[in-house]
């Protein structure tokens, strides 16, 4: 059996391409994969919202294979790669020729999108859902958002996959801090990835204000890169007027880990969510990391016990200041919830388990087509 294996891969710099690289170089211990050949007994294709993956959605839905959803919502998907006759036209498709001014309404506010939380209400998968031999998902929330688009899709849960960080010396993180003008006493906060609005950064900055009136020995990392120029507008001078943010913009990954690992606690929230599970996440907690994540369905996988939960909505900047005041002011609890996340990724997120789901279900469609 041979698979074709249709994904964005490094070195572009995407969260999709770093996993399809695990996963890859896992099923090829398993059997034959290919990357995009020309025949192959069954196809894999990873899709997300990045402009990268415009051929391999087209490429799915004509030659029908496994599609892995790591975006649950592709309306911003559809918003970049359509014009908005297509655009529309796709829409109704999806919801009907009663929606039809809704949908012209939504392209001509555009602009508005990466935030606005109607354009995460109409996650535009049908095509895709009812195209696909199967639709391999991350999470019980875009399990469900599948199944509202297609009822009659095979909807496979495997859970985002942990891909062993490189060996860690805690000497390079204590030097990591001490590069940073760190001490042993400063409890360090770390926001890792793309910085859009929908991660929540304003809030955070606004949080982490109040925090540090109250707590001084708190820091703030912020690394990454602003994927809007409006939000980065915004965000920068807050970032540099407030003593205690560390600024680093976006870094390779060996650096990534390093800076991951001088961190006492991560911050990664998600709202509006595009059903999507966080690859950062998984990465902290499986350092060991306690992880503030939105209490949604999104991550219902994810122990209470083993990351903080916080509030969505008008709740959010009072619930993320609470959790942050328990972090930094319980040193002990919150390594304690790190190391009870690290022990649930390292087995329920492990790459072997993660890559047996996949050849398992790709050996099950693959045999079937002989």
């Amino acid at each position: 059996m041979t698979v074709g294996f249709e994904s964005p891969l490094p070195p572009a710099r995407t969260g999709i391409a770093d996993y399809s690289a695990a996963l890859l170089g896992a099923l090829r211990r398993r059997g034959r994969v290919e990357v995009t050949p020309k025949r192959a007994d069954v196809r894999l294709y990873h899709l997300g919202n990045n402009q990268l993956h415009r051929k391999i959605y087209q490429r799915a839905i004509e030659r029908p294979g496994i599609v892995v959803l790591h975006d649950a919502v592709l309306n911003h998907f559809c918003l970049g790669s359509l014009d908005e006759g297509a655009y529309v036209d796709e829409f109704v498709y999806n919801y009907g020729e009663w929606r039809r001014d809704l949908a012209r309404d939504l392209w001509q506010n555009r602009a508005c999108s990466a935030f606005h939380e109607r354009y995460y209400a109409y996650p535009m998968l049908r095509r895709i859902a009812e195209s696909a031999l199967a639709v391999i998902v991350h999470n019980p929330a875009a399990a469900r958002i599948v199944r509202q688009h297609a009822p009659a899709a095979h909807v496979i849960e495997i859970p985002h996959l942990l891909a062993p960080p490189p060996a860690a010396h805690a000497a390079d993180a204590i030097h990591f801090r001490n590069q940073l003008g760190l001490t042993p006493r400063h409890f360090l906060f770390g926001v890792f990835g793309y910085l859009r609005e929908s991660k929540r950064i304003m809030n955070i900055l606004r949080a982490f204000a109040v925090i540090r009136r109250e707590l001084p020995q708190t820091r703030l990392l912020v690394c990454g890169e602003f994927t809007s120029p409006d939000l980065a507008r915004a965000a920068e001078p807050l970032i540099r007027q407030q003593p205690g943010i560390i600024r680093l913009k976006y870094l390779p990954e060996s650096d990534f880990w390093l800076a991951a690992s001088a961190c006492d606690a991560g911050i990664n929230l998600r709202y509006p969510a595009a059903g999507e599970t966080s690859g950062i996440a998984i990465r902290l907690m499986g350092l060991g990391k306690a992880v503030m994540v939105t209490d949604a369905e999104e991550s219902a996988r994810h122990p209470a016990t083993a990351c903080f939960r916080i509030a969505h909505g008008v709740a959010e900047g009072a619930s993320l200041m609470e959790h942050s005041r328990v972090a930094a002011l319980l040193p002990l609890t919150t390594r304690e919830i790190g190391r009870r996340a690290a022990g649930h990724v390292q087995s329920f997120h492990s790459l072997d388990r993660v890559a047996d789901m996949y050849w398992e279900t790709l050996c099950a469609y693959g045999n079937s087509s002989h």
